[in-house]
């Protein structure tokens, strides 16, 4: 079961080489092995999840070195949580794809597959130089689908994009260059082992390592003012790889709950950064959501809604709380199904208001067919309503539901998310038993975004469905239609089963707040004795 581990790597890394092997053309064969893939990738990341609730914290070795001096994997709670969501929103995606976006550039399949192997290496490296490693495999193979399609808008923001994204990678070699000489490892457990000790010599280098790291990730994850890149990348990709897209900035996210949890929830530096996460996201969500009302293009929309929950998430870290940090993870996980499926949705919506045909009669409603006792129009003929046509009905509906998760009302399960945070935040009290200023600052900026959200979806809504000359139904094939209905399901399962999956959110939290278990697992990982074969040979 260990060698499990390393799977996510390795399968969409050797799907990737036998695509390119396959040359130019054959785009069925790669859609079948890419989506064979998927399916693969998300069964051992679901077995990965399932496993480490049974056995906590687990470490693997692939060159069997000990951690000190070779490359270790970890998987816990929160890592096979973030591998679950990739690999969900790649299987949806890839299968979004497949009706014709595939077909709009060279090499969709392989950079797919690439983005899902940097993707996983991220979620389950236990070294920092990884980390940075896996970051540049996503970042590359998100150039290329970023210019999936081609298209001046797309070049333009992609050019903005490889710029910033560069710019943050050389910050990160330098804060891992300056918390390497200080503390002479980068491997994460035995770096939280060192920073734990009752003196820290040289912290100030460390804090300042730190806070170049820690700027690298906030650019990452979309957090102001370092997102003014993100709304034009995002808005100008193909929508499948906007969907798959939607995690890159919770990479960012979970570099810096990962990295700050190991060096700062405590010891001699604890609270270090905070009181700056905190200002930071609290400002990111509130002017996203301004520039979610000030953009009138849906997938500007889907983009901003990005960055909302990427500010929110950084403010629950900010806040320092466990049980905060509990209730960001369900939301966490919530929120980015949101924008996934809102970015797919918007591919339908946009197709159907620019391709549809003005019909004379609305497709609703009929005064051919004889009836008694029924409404009567201007002209004193039967007016009878006839049922939605199907799509329709699909694309409203999701519609309505992307706007309730990325406002963050009820019923749905991104306000069971923000629910667990404010309840959380306010029930912390300080000496004098009030609850803190920064607990309302955190519950007016969530609150206060979320109604930004709601009044900006509801314009949108309003003019694109309501205002609208009527049209033909839109035409929605299987495999599109799929990926939107299961998206929304899975946020729907969420809400049904918002005890157990809050409850795993929360131990979740504890499990990076205890720092002891992680460390422990990796620095222990044990070195496995060679086969008898090879020692005879020795």
């Amino acid at each position: 079961m260990p060698h499990l581990i390393v799977a996510p790597i390795l399968l969409p890394m050797l799907t990737a080489a036998t695509m390119l092997l396959l040359g130019e053309g054959k785009r069925p064969a790669k859609l079948v092995l890419g989506m064979i893939s998927a399916v693969l990738g998300l069964a051992v990341a679901a077995a990965l999840l399932v496993w480490v609730q049974e056995y906590g914290v687990v470490a693997y070795l692939p060159g069997n070195w000990p951690a000190r001096f070779g490359i270790a994997l970890a998987v816990d709670r929160f890592s096979a949580v973030m591998l679950v969501l990739t690999w969900v929103l790649g299987a949806c995606a890839l299968s979004f794809a497949a009706v014709r976006w595939h077909r709009a550039g060279v090499h969709f399949h392989p950079l797919s597959q690439l983005q899902l192997m940097g993707l996983s290496g991220a979620f389950l490296t236990a070294d920092v130089f990884n980390l940075f490693v896996f970051f540049e495999i996503l970042l590359a193979a998100s150039y290329g689908l970023l210019l999936h399609g081609a298209g001046r808008p797309r070049v333009r923001a992609g050019v903005h994009y490889v710029a910033i994204n560069l710019a943050a990678s050389s910050l990160f070699l330098i804060g891992v260059s300056m918390i390497y000489g200080i503390t002479g490892t980068l491997n994460m457990a035995e770096l939280s082992a060192r920073l734990s000790e009752g003196a820290v010599a040289n912290r100030h280098l460390i804090d300042a390592g730190a806070a170049i790291l820690a700027v690298a990730f906030l650019a990452k994850a979309a957090a102001w003012p370092l997102n003014f890149w993100l709304v034009p990348a995002y808005a100008s990709a193909t929508p499948p790889v906007a969907a798959l897209f939607a995690v890159l900035t919770k990479v960012g996210i979970y570099a810096l709950v990962r990295l700050w949890t190991l060096m700062f929830a405590g010891g001699p530096l604890a609270g270090f950064g905070a009181d700056g996460l905190f200002v930071f996201g609290l400002v990111t969500s509130v002017l996203a959501a301004l520039g979610m009302i000030a953009s009138h293009r849906l997938a500007a929309q889907a983009a901003w809604g990005v960055v909302v929950s990427a500010g929110t998430l950084l403010a629950a870290l900010g806040f320092g709380e466990q049980a905060v940090l509990g209730g960001a993870v369900f939301y966490l996980v919530s929120s980015t199904l949101a924008s996934c499926v809102f970015f797919l949705l918007v591919d339908i919506v946009e197709r159907w208001r620019a391709g549809a045909t003005v019909v004379d009669e609305a497709p609703f409603l009929s005064a051919t067919l004889e009836a008694q006792d029924v409404n009567l129009d201007d002209e004193e003929e039967p007016l009878v309503a006839l049922p939605f046509p199907v799509s329709t009905a699909l694309m409203a509906l999701a519609f309505v539901a992307c706007a309730l998760l990325l406002s963050g009302l009820p019923p749905l399960s991104t306000f069971i998310g923000k629910l667990g945070m404010l309840s959380a935040a306010l029930a912390v009290r300080e000496e004098a038993g009030s609850v803190p200023t920064r607990a309302w600052l955190f519950t007016g900026g969530l609150l206060g975004s979320g109604l930004l959200v709601l009044i900006a979806l509801t314009r949108t809504g309003i003019r694109t469905f309501w205002s609208e000359m009527q049209r033909a139904p839109p035409r929605v094939r299987a495999a599109e239609g799929f990926p939107v209905v299961a998206l929304l399901a899975a946020c729907g399962a969420l809400t049904i089963a918002a005890a157990p999956t809050m409850d795993l959110a929360r131990v979740t939290a504890q499990s990076l707040y205890d720092r002891r278990g992680y460390i422990d697992a990796v620095l222990g990982a044990p070195v496995r004795p060679p086969p008898p074969a090879q020692e005879a040979a020795r």
